[in-house]
């Protein structure tokens, strides 16, 4: 959840970015800092911890500065510090990021050889010694950006100044949200609007692969290659609603195109890939206590439930340790048997769920170790269990304003993988080769979300061909059978088409009377051990009339022949097959209930937190 903020201009910077630093504190951090002009030069100050203690730091000197950058570090590589907060340094180049560089190991490997000296364990750190060693073959700065950031692999919104060039900051974006300012005599760049809207409501919003150059002499947007890019400037109205949209046609949207991110910043610090382990501090346990589990229980409501059924497939499959699933509103009334060795894990995206939270205080009274997977900091759950000396495992995907949960519920899966693997590791039923496997085809599903949402265009255009049906069958196997539940209920929620998700092995024992030419059914089809059941049960429903869509893994060049329509989800392993199929699932329901006119924010009878029974 970083957040970056620059400024430009002709005001006094540092109050400007410290201000600005302080309206995103809402994204999570764990360490901040500034960087800023002075005398020519460029100072640095860092701070683990809030921004309050970077405004202590701050008051002990007297900077007056026109230009300048700051940071917010939720950690990924390296552990919150000072040295590993940003802004980054090397040589006159300074920088701060946002994402995961995912090649930056063989980077600095590169770099160190060529006598570059790092001094922190971020993978952010190679960018300034990046952009730095072309800048020493003799570029400018411009072309040195746009040498550097050809050779980074991943997600990155990074904001850079150099000392040869006090009159200008660069702004980059790939994969992660930066938004331009437009004041006057003045600009801004950052993460998220509300860090510059006290200041003027004139923005750009930066798309991908575009770099935006902030001077004194003014504003010019770039493709990486060079190429000049024209862009609207929009006017934020006074409606915090709008300015939050930032462009999209709906809250719903907007989340569905920020699960990249949202994924991302929830692996954010929770694991080291190069020692294969888990960061447990961050599910608040240790390893003595892990290895006293004996089961899980995974307890929620709604989505979270289905994330839930998830979860129990992964911890057996990876841990090897039995699990069950509940329906929150169920468990609290059926008088459960729980011990100490048992963890409780609740799920919970507002963390007030009147349901899970009545349950969660139940197995606590048991006895049971209490972990709460939660997205907003301070809330009732999450609380309660820090108090019952349990875990919090914040997701940190950002306010989700749409009442149909999108990138909660892709965070809330992201969680329960690392949960998996923690266990995995503990109860030795995962080596560290397997372990770091594991975490790199996690690493990867950002991007592979990001070519999902690509073929958003071809979605639309499927919707198109079944938004008048008035039913639809989900149908899936194992670890993706809950995936069959969560696409049956997103179009339920906001296009009131009825809609069933059932386990593709149960569908002679009952629902394949429902099928003819009318009724859509929906197939998650990767390419694992139930693939053959499956394709047996797509010819099932072709043969009695029915319209088969297929979402498959894009190695199968069978699957198109038997489909009337086919998608596909990149490939990746078994386990993270679920986030993947997620992303159409929720964009199939958008798109429908947007062609049947439906609201998407706020569909009828629905609350986004159910804080009452």
């Amino acid at each position: 959840m970083c957040g970056i903020i620059g400024y430009i201009g002709k005001g006094d910077a540092v109050p400007l970015i410290v201000d600005g630093l302080k309206r995103l504190e809402y994204r999570g951090y764990d360490s901040a800092g500034i960087a800023f002009f002075t005398n020519g030069r460029i100072g640095i100050l860092r701070s683990a911890g809030k921004i309050k203690d970077l405004e202590r730091i701050i008051q002990k000197t007297n900077i007056k500065s026109t230009v300048g950058i700051g940071h917010t570090r939720w950690a990924t590589h390296g552990r919150p510090s000072e040295e590993n907060a940003h802004p980054h340094r090397s040589g006159k180049t300074v920088i701060v990021h946002n994402g995961i560089i995912e090649n930056y190991l063989s980077l600095k490997e590169r770099l160190t050889a060529e006598g570059h000296i790092f001094k922190s364990e971020t993978d952010s750190e190679v960018i300034c010694h990046l952009i730095e060693s072309f800048i020493r073959k003799g570029m400018d700065l411009e072309k040195a950006v746009r040498a550097a950031i050809k050779e980074m692999h991943g997600a990155f919104a990074i904001g850079i100044i150099h000392e040869k060039n006090p009159d200008k900051i660069i702004a980059v974006r790939k994969d992660s949200p930066l938004v331009v300012g437009l004041g006057n005599n003045e600009f801004f760049m950052a993460s998220d609007i509300p860090a510059f809207l006290s200041h003027t409501r004139d923005v750009i919003f930066l798309d991908d692969f575009e770099m935006a150059i902030l001077s004194t002499d003014g504003l010019r947007i770039t493709d990486f290659e060079g190429g000049p890019v024209e862009k609207n400037v929009v006017k934020i109205s006074w409606n915090p609603a709008m300015a939050e949209k930032g462009g999209y046609r709906h809250f719903m949207l907007k989340e569905i195109y920020e699960q990249p991110r949202a994924i991302t910043d929830t692996m954010r610090g929770r694991f080291s890939l190069e020692n294969g382990e888990i960061n447990l501090d961050e599910f608040s346990m240790d390893k003595d206590t892990l290895r006293t589990i004996n089961r899980v229980l995974f307890v929620a409501c709604g989505t979270s439930w289905h994330a839930c059924l998830i979860g129990k497939y992964l911890v057996e499959m990876l841990a090897r340790v039995p699990a069950e699933a509940e329906i929150a509103s169920e468990f609290r009334y059926r008088d459960p048997i729980i011990n100490d060795t048992d963890l409780f894990v609740s799920i919970t995206q507002s963390g007030e769920t009147a349901d899970t939270l009545a349950a969660q205080r139940e197995a606590r009274k048991l006895g049971a170790k209490i972990l709460n997977i939660c997205n907003v900091v301070g809330s009732t759950s999450a609380r309660e269990a820090e108090v019952s000396g349990g875990g919090v495992f914040y997701t940190h995907s950002g306010p989700e304003i749409g009442v149909a949960s999108t990138k909660a519920f892709t965070s809330q899966l992201t969680a329960l993988y690392l949960l998996a693997i923690a266990l995995g590791r503990t109860h030795k039923m995962l080596d560290k080769e397997t372990t770091k496997t594991l975490l790199t085809d996690l690493i990867e599903i950002p991007s592979k979300v990001e070519n999902i949402l690509s073929m958003d265009s071809q979605i639309e255009a499927l919707a198109r061909e079944l938004f008048h049906a008035n039913n639809f069958l989900y149908l899936g196997r194992g670890i993706n059978y809950p995936i069959a539940l969560e696409g049956a209920l997103k179009l339920k929620e906001i296009s009131y088409i009825h809609a069933e998700g059932y386990p593709a092995g149960e569908m002679k024992h009952g629902p394949i009377a429902l099928i003819d030419r009318d009724m859509p059914s929906v197939f998650f089809v990767p390419k694992d051990r139930t693939y053959d059941k499956i394709l047996s049960n797509i010819e099932e429903v072709k043969s009695r009339g029915g319209r088969v869509v297929a979402i498959a893994t894009e190695s199968d060049t069978m699957i198109k022949s038997i489909a009337n329509y086919t998608l596909y989800i990149p490939e990746t392993n078994m386990y993270l097959t679920p986030l993947l199929f997620a992303i159409y699932l929720q964009l199939i329901a958008y798109h429908i209930a947007v062609l049947r006119g439906c609201d998407v924010d706020q569909p009828r009878n629905l609350a986004k937190s159910v804080t009452v029974e």
